[in-house]
């Protein structure tokens, strides 16, 4: 969908009894009023506006500032200001409601298939998955250099490969850890297919039928459906909206119950977007290291952070060698590759014995492939543009929800990712609306499946990972007016 263009035609009235910054302000809110704006756009930057307007930058910096203040516009460090999605209600953290869980055989597999049937449905908007990838996709690139290491490798590319995976694959990513203070080697990688692989050797290695795992809440339904099919159990862990895993609940759940491991998207929270400060995560490891208790992190977003600088690996805080860390290219470059990686820690030979059992090697051809993408530079610079359409898809589909579902519904504010988190008014039953909008050409993720125990009924998570066309603000229409028709009785 092309934006309009922002009109600088009506210059300012120096003789009205208004403030200059004032009618600076009224002129960027006409610009959104028209459409020329939109939540997620870049404002004109301090210069250039103060020469369109012909006024000085001071002036027009007292009138951002004072629509930040109103929380009109956002300011992000060496980048510029930017609209927000004003009209959107933040989920907010809500301890004092939370209901403490016991430990769950985990029974939720039939909606978790409909969920994944939906987003292959023919003329389906599909809003249920998250798939960051799709909203900048690499694959020109990746096809190009693919074609490369073709003409390089001929016969070996259908041959077995290394258990442990490619070396110069590897390497890459252990210096990708080491730039981040990671003490890490290429011979402590394990290259898997996909981070689900992963996770499912990492649970494995510490883990077995009936033991107890504790689990972030909500929790990515991919997790649950993994502990489910390995016969364990699951315990849900309180997750603030904004902080993720609360630490202090986390040591009450592991002084009462018999916890075996526990599972936590460590920075990136999938659903809620919420990311721990690293000296948060840093007392989360201490705390689960002096239990002596195995940490599975889950990195695969880390990577889409939209603070300021990454968030620290879990990894980095481990003194005893407990912590394992799970990631992927899958939400970054390729899904399709099943390339993602596991640092086993002290469980690196039950961790290779695991994956030689259980799937030999992880091809070859993609390995390669993503090698050199690392190496090409090509990768990062990737990032650096799915991090902001990704920053400015959210903006948007934030401010679509508040426009199309009931004023009541509380959105999250993600700190990355893909994926927003709306929480509708408590009769609500998302999973009975889910088949409703898939005959209206949209699906999304209903709540319950993000919860062992079948918590997060009026809750569904939708992606802001897409490519923006006229069909998204069509769908979201849609699922709203389903949210809006929804029966109080």
């Amino acid at each position: 969908m092309k934006m309009k263009p922002i009109q600088f035609m009506r210059l300012l009235d120096r003789a009205a009894p208004e403030f200059l910054y004032q009618q600076v302000i009224e002129f960027v809110e006409r610009q959104e009023k028209s459409g020329a704006l939109r939540p997620g756009d870049k404002l004109p930057s301090l210069r250039k506006l103060s020469s369109q307007l012909e006024i000085s930058v001071p002036t027009v910096k007292q009138a951002y500032i004072e629509l930040e203040r109103q929380g009109t516009i956002s300011a992000r460090p060496q980048s510029g200001y930017y609209m927000k999605a004003k009209q959107a209600r933040t989920l907010m953290p809500m301890k004092a409601k939370w209901a403490c869980c016991q430990p769950v055989e985990v029974e939720c597999r039939s909606l978790i298939e409909q969920v994944y049937e939906a987003v292959h449905l023919p003329d389906t908007v599909a809003l249920g998955i998250s798939n960051p990838v799709h909203a900048h996709p690499p694959d020109k690139a990746l096809a190009r250099l693919m074609r490369s290491v073709l003409s390089r490798v001929s016969e070996k590319a259908v041959s077995y490969g290394p258990i442990n995976g490619d070396p110069k694959l590897r390497l890459n990513i252990a210096f990708r850890y080491q730039d981040q203070g990671v003490d890490v080697s290429h011979d402590d990688i394990l290259i898997t297919n996909g981070a689900q692989e992963a996770l499912s050797i990492a649970l494995q290695c510490v883990a077995q039928r009936g033991d107890i795992i504790a689990v972030e809440s909500p929790c990515y339904f991919g997790l649950i459906e993994l502990i489910e099919s390995l016969g364990m159990k699951a315990l849900e862990v309180y997750t603030c909206t904004e902080d993720g895993v609360c630490v202090s609940e986390l040591e009450k759940v592991l002084q009462e119950h018999a916890v075996k491991a526990c599972l936590f998207s460590t920075a990136i929270n999938n659903p809620l977007g919420s990311m721990m400060t690293n000296e948060q995560r840093q007392a989360m490891v201490k705390l689960i290291e002096k239990y002596n208790i195995p940490l599975i992190e889950d990195e695969v977003y880390s990577d889409i952070y939209f603070t300021e600088k990454r968030p620290i690996p879990a990894q980095l805080y481990s003194e005893k060698g407990l912590v394992m860390t799970c990631s992927s290219f899958s939400k970054t470059a390729a899904p399709g590759y099943r390339v993602g990686w596991l640092l086993p820690g002290k469980y690196e030979e039950q961790a290779k014995r695991i994956k030689r059992a259980q799937s030999c090697s992880t091809s070859m051809l993609p390995q390669w492939t993503l090698t050199d993408y690392l190496m090409s530079g090509e990768y990062d610079r990737h990032l650096q543009v799915l991090r902001k359409t990704l920053r400015y898809n959210c903006e948007r589909m934030r401010a679509l929800v508040a426009e199309y579902f009931p004023k009541e519904v509380c959105i999250s504010k993600p700190q990355g990712g893909s994926v927003l988190w709306v929480r509708c008014r408590s009769h609500v039953d998302t999973s009975k609306i889910f088949q409703k909008a898939i005959a209206k050409g949209v699906s999304f993720a209903p709540g319950q499946v993000f919860s062992p125990s079948g918590k997060y009924k009026n809750f569904m998570r939708i992606s802001y990972g897409v490519q923006w066309c006229e069909s998204i603000e069509q769908a979201v229409m849609n699922i709203g007016a389903l949210v809006h028709e929804y029966p109080e009785n």
